[in-house]
């Protein structure tokens, strides 16, 4: 019983107040009225209450106000403290009803007036504050359980007034936000939405919650420290009587959701790039592509596999690839292996068999070439194939084409020396079986540089395939005409019976030449040297019969040219002593194996040496001298003269240079230029810079120039002389009297001095000599206000007709010989005794 009582203490210094109060609530009035059964103990003082309070657990406390002292009720608040579950009810007197009050600002619960302090009243009053407090737990108790369940929920959840102020936001939502409740209490709830999505957030929930609808919607919210949480929020407005009172919101982060959105929108997008790239690069390839499935049914084409086949894809689709791909052996005609097949069955690349045709849809049949593989699932299990092919019928028209032109000259069309060599071979072969013989024609265009130069490489090609057309008609079909290269051609003539047969053809080339060509509207005299070589006799193989057709040729030309010689043993020891030269000029300048010479020249008038002649002497560790007539010919030939020519200015310049530093009278040294080096370009610019490098007064260097080679070409040799002249250097015709030279040309070369030609000398004291050649043309250089040297002087009475005739020089054996360098110093330092 005493359990189930609801225990009371009076605290009150009125015993007998006290036990007035004690026998009303324990009266069964007051049970009856409160619903309790009540257990009251009575204390006079605050200490003994503290006591009480300490060891009993006491429901009620009904304290008396005039215990607490005047001016300070913090006792209220101890006695809570004591029993903080209790209810502390203060007795006042009427009139005392402040004070009460402020009682209950201090920890009491409620307050009563003594005078209402009947069993009904009392007990009313006691049960009353009961029931608030049991109300009062009860809602500590739900405020307590919606924590628990707010804080244990994954879901942010904030409640705001009517204003849109936070008053709660639960642990989840705090960590979204990155604050703590003291910073999110009293804020408005948009604040932490980031600034890019706030206004449109702040619209979308206010339209909806004034049309009493719960919003839900997804933003982005920004944390303190700028990281940014994707969140997913529910609204709902909280109402009284209608009247928004707040709104509780819940918030989902859905942060790994975006990002697993955005991967897999990522890849979703990379996999549509990567499916057009794929279908672009498909279609952009030359190639076409056909993929089938594991049954052999198409399951894709490009846009080549759609043009080659004349199936669209649409139509091609699901059909057997045999439908689409029909390919037949081009030689048999008989359908070929379908290569997908076999790279499904046997799970690796295959090819198509050679020369195999794809027919088209509409019949057209196509050369092609291709290859197909399997194709595996992420199992390795094999799930289709794929046939890549391309047409063929360019490479092969071209492969064909490139086989022509390997063995075919592409200006004439003739065949060309690879294509030679072979026939040849296999002439040479046919013969020996046969018991015939084989000749071999090298032919060259005699002075078709020149033409080039002159006319043009256009009027050459042309002249070159006119010259072509002849050389096939005089010759039968058997036999094969080819070009070398450049201006030669050769002519095969398969088994001819006796050497004369060759020569009956030279001569028929010889006389179908004779009528000039007519070329770009220019008329052409063309005359050709011919080399033939004869098998057996001149070689038993193509490589002997064309290097000995080869050697007969160069004698054809080395014979004044326009003639046909046979190849003799004598001419391939000619070409090996060629070679021989020519090797050994071009190491000789690296030797330092060349010296230069120096014949003086002498004044008939006074027996002063005037001037010199430097020339070119080549003497090798193994052969001694050689003559220039000998190897200067060939230095032309292979374009060695060029070098050696630049060497024997500057050697000339540099002695002039030494003579002039020894203090000697130094006179004009002349030089021998080839026309070859005269029409380099930029060679007037050449002698300019090295007389610059040696220091070397232009007036003191000479350039003599052979009159025979300078007029081939007259008109651009007077240009480079006139440069010549314009640095300084003096001129000289030499050879004078062996050419063509017109007088209105000789008039407009600037030369200085014209040298008579030697063999005009030898002759000059003969009964029938030159005598008055010579006079004539002292006379004519007279005029023309030009020395004249003759050289080749060797005889006193050469010297006597010369000096009667008023030549100006003489230079040769009679009056100095060629010498070394210091040689000719000691004669310039010495003199010459006048003759």
């Amino acid at each position: 019983m005493d359990a189930a009582r609801t225990r009371v203490l009076i605290v009150n210094a009125d015993t007998r107040e006290a036990g007035r109060l004690r026998g009303v609530l324990e009266g069964t009035e007051a049970q009856a009225m409160s619903g309790h059964l009540f257990r009251v103990e009575c204390v006079t003082s605050l200490t003994d209450a503290a006591e009480q309070l300490t060891r009993d657990d006491i429901t009620i406390v009904l304290l008396d106000l005039a215990l607490l002292p005047a001016d300070n009720l913090e006792t209220c608040g101890q006695i809570r403290a004591l029993a903080p579950d209790a209810l502390l009810l203060v007795l006042a007197e009427a009139g005392d009803e402040a004070r009460a009050r402020a009682a209950l600002q201090c920890g009491a619960h409620d307050f009563l007036l003594k005078g209402d302090t009947d069993a009904r009243w009392l007990a009313r009053t006691v049960g009353h504050a009961l029931e608030r407090r049991a109300a009062a737990r009860a809602l500590r108790f739900s405020e307590t359980r919606f924590r628990a369940i707010s804080d244990a929920s994954p879901l942010g959840i904030v409640v705001t007034d009517a204003q849109g102020l936070c008053t709660y936001t639960n642990d989840a939502y705090q960590s979204m936000s990155g604050l703590d409740a003291r910073h999110v209490a009293g804020r408005h709830w948009s604040c932490f939405i980031h600034p890019d999505d706030r206004a449109r957030v702040q619209l979308e929930v206010a339209a909806v919650l004034q049309s009493a609808k719960t919003f839900s919607g997804e933003m982005r919210l920004l944390q303190r420290d700028g990281e940014v949480v994707w969140a997913r929020m529910h609204a709902a407005w909280m109402t009284d009587d209608g009247a928004p009172q707040g709104c509780v919101q819940t918030v989902e982060d859905i942060t790994d959701r975006k990002k697993a959105e955005n991967a897999l929108l990522q890849a979703e997008e990379a996999l549509f790039d990567e499916r057009e790239r794929a279908q672009v690069t498909l279609n952009s390839i030359g190639d076409a592509v056909i993929a089938t499935d594991s049954q052999g049914r198409v399951s894709y084409l490009n846009q080549v596999a759609e043009s080659m086949t004349g199936w669209s894809a649409p139509e091609a689709l699901c059909r057997p690839l045999s439908e689409i791909f029909a390919v037949i052996d081009g030689t048999s005609r008989v359908v070929a292996t379908n290569p997908a097949e076999r790279a499904i069955a046997e799970n690796r690349r295959v090819g198509l068999a050679m020369d195999c045709l794809l027919v088209r849809r509409d019949g057209v049949e196509l050369p092609i070439e291709d290859s197909a593989a399997p194709i595996h699932d992420r199992r390795g299990r094999v799930t289709g194939a794929v046939i890549v092919f391309h047409d063929v019928s360019q490479s092969r028209a071209m492969a064909i084409r490139m086989a022509y032109m390997a063995q075919h000259d592409f200006l004439t069309g003739l065949p060309n020396r690879a294509l030679l060599t072979e026939r040849l071979a296999q002439a040479i072969g046919q013969a020996a079986r046969h018991h015939k013989q084989v000749a071999l024609l090298f032919i060259d265009l005699d002075f078709f540089k020149r033409i080039n130069d002159s006319l043009g490489h256009a009027v050459g090609d042309q002249l070159l395939q006119c010259v072509a057309e002849r050389l096939i008609g005089c010759v039968r079909a058997t036999d094969s005409v080819c070009r070398q290269g450049g201006d030669e051609f050769v002519i095969l003539l398969a088994e001819i019976e006796q050497p004369q047969d060759a020569a009956g053809v030279a001569d028929k080339i010889h006389q179908a030449f004779l009528e000039p060509q007519q070329v770009g509207g220019h008329t052409l005299q063309i005359t050709l040297s011919v080399g033939i070589s004869v098998y057996p006799d001149d070689g038993n193989t193509a490589e002997a019969m064309m290097r000995n057709a080869d050697i007969a040729m160069y004698h054809a030309k080395a014979q004044g040219r326009n003639n046909c010689q046979f190849f003799t043993p004598e001419m391939n020891e000619r070409a090996v002593q060629r070679l021989l030269i020519e090797g050994g000029l071009r190491r000789a300048l690296g030797n330092q194996e060349f010296r230069l010479h120096y014949q003086p020249q002498i004044n008939l008038a006074s027996g002063a040496v005037t001037g010199a002649e430097a020339l070119l002497r080549w003497r090798t560790p193994d052969h001694g001298l050689v003559s220039p007539t000998q190897f200067v010919p060939i230095a032309e030939e292979c374009g060695l003269i060029v070098p050696i020519g630049q060497w024997v200015l500057r050697e000339a310049c540099r002695q002039i240079r030494a003579w002039q530093d020894r203090g000697l009278c130094v006179v004009p040294v002349a030089v021998n230029i080839s026309v070859v080096e005269l029409r380099r370009p930029g060679f007037a610019e050449s002698v300019a810079r090295i007389l610059y490098e040696t220091g070397v007064p232009p007036h003191l260097l000479e350039l003599e120039l052979t009159e025979t080679r300078l007029m081939q070409d007259a008109e651009s040799s007077m240009s480079v002389l006139r440069s010549l002249k314009s640095i300084g250097v003096k001129l000289v015709m030499d050879d004078f009297g062996t050419g063509y030279s017109s007088l209105s040309y000789l008039r407009r070369f600037p030369f200085d001095v014209l040298k008579i030609d030697q063999s005009f000398i030898h002759d000059l004291d003969s009964e029938d000599g030159d005598a008055g050649i010579v006079g004539a043309i002292i006379g004519m250089a007279t005029h023309l206000r030009q020395k004249v040297v003759a050289e080749g002087v060797e005889t006193e009475q050469q010297l006597a007709l010369l000096r009667i005739r008023q030549c100006d020089a003489v230079q040769g054996h009679l009056v100095g010989r060629p010498m070394e360098a210091d040689g000719f110093a000691g004669l310039l330092a010495g003199g010459m005794p006048a003759r």
